[in-house]
């Protein structure tokens, strides 16, 4: 298992081709699930685990892993199915999301493969809106489920969406009433938290739920003949979407002269130095990580500030 992590580190180079390499596994059934390698720390075998009291269920315990006690998650039992029973002979995959660090404990761990964004697909209508995934695709004939972590661990452990008292003041809220944001994410929940952070602030949101779709969106709009600028305050995106990444779509949105001054904040929960480069390589204004929401509304009233 060690030789199929070891070279994790190395693979920032696909960041920006709209690609990625997606870690498969296993839970309870034959049903393959992928998670994006960039938010994998390492996969390991399940280590001892210490129950903590009055936790989740879904919280199997804590495990000391390199000096940091880290909380294991049942990745079936959160998405509703089956927690697994006999976690011998078991994996948990540590991965770091929204600058937090947790396993997620699955059945068995498959294989790393390479693919581009746009093999990857919004889940099929139909599905529902209580479902746990952000994404589709199909490797080898075989679909391939990825799940959405971002739901997980909002209904794991709540993060407060409220503004701290002061970050938003009475003038800058008047002034926000007349403006709008876009915001771009494929996880249903972070378009939820990022529409409820801005709405506080005093802006209209537009949400959108990939890059592909909003890139359409804002072509239309200079096709019309309007400037996205001059609509929209800013865009805020989520860099790891299906049909197109946040990096594919901002270095689309600069290359095109029509709405190349749109100013573009990458919100994401990838981790990393190797973010910050690849935000001034594509051309973004600024890089978040996700989610901090007096972080966030501080980024739009410094905006609002900006421009008046």
């Amino acid at each position: 298992m060690a030789g199929v992590m070891d070279s994790v580190n190395q693979r920032t180079q696909l960041v920006g081709q709209n690609r990625l390499e997606l870690l498969l596994f296993r839970l309870s059934g034959q049903q393959l699930y992928g998670i994006n390698v960039f938010k994998v720390r390492e996969v390991l075998q399940c280590p001892r685990l210490t129950l903590l009291p009055k936790s989740s269920p879904v919280v199997r315990g804590v495990a000391n892993i390199r000096g940091a006690t880290i909380p294991i998650l049942d990745l079936a039992m959160a998405t509703g199915l089956p927690g697994i029973a006999d976690i011998t002979n078991t994996f948990v995959i540590i991965t770091e999301y929204n600058t937090k660090v947790q396993g997620f404990l699955v059945h068995s761990v498959e294989r790393i493969v390479n693919m581009n964004w746009e093999e990857i697909h919004p889940p099929p209508k139909g599905t529902g809106r209580d479902h746990y995934l952000t994404a589709v695709t199909r490797i080898d004939n075989q679909l391939v489920e990825i799940i959405d972590v971002e739901k997980i661990l909002a209904e794991v452990s709540p993060t407060s969406e409220s503004i701290s008292a002061g970050v938003v003041d009475a003038d800058i809220q008047h002034k926000a009433v007349s403006l709008r944001v876009l915001t771009v994410d494929d996880s249903s929940v972070a378009r939820k938290q990022v529409s409820r952070c801005l709405q506080s602030v005093g802006v209209e949101v537009v949400a959108l739920n990939d890059g592909r779709q909003a890139l359409d969106y804002l072509r239309k709009l200079a096709d019309e003949g309007k400037r996205p600028e001059e609509e929209f305050l800013m865009m805020i995106s989520d860099i790891e979407m299906p049909e197109m990444d946040g990096y594919t779509l901002t270095a689309e949105i600069r290359n095109d002269p029509r709405m190349q001054n749109l100013h573009i904040t990458l919100h994401t929960s990838l981790s990393g130095v190797f973010n910050h480069a690849m935000v001034k390589k594509v051309g973004a204004d600024d890089f978040l990580a996700k989610f901090k929401p007096d972080d966030l509304a501080s980024r739009v009233v410094d905006r609002i500030k900006a421009t008046q």
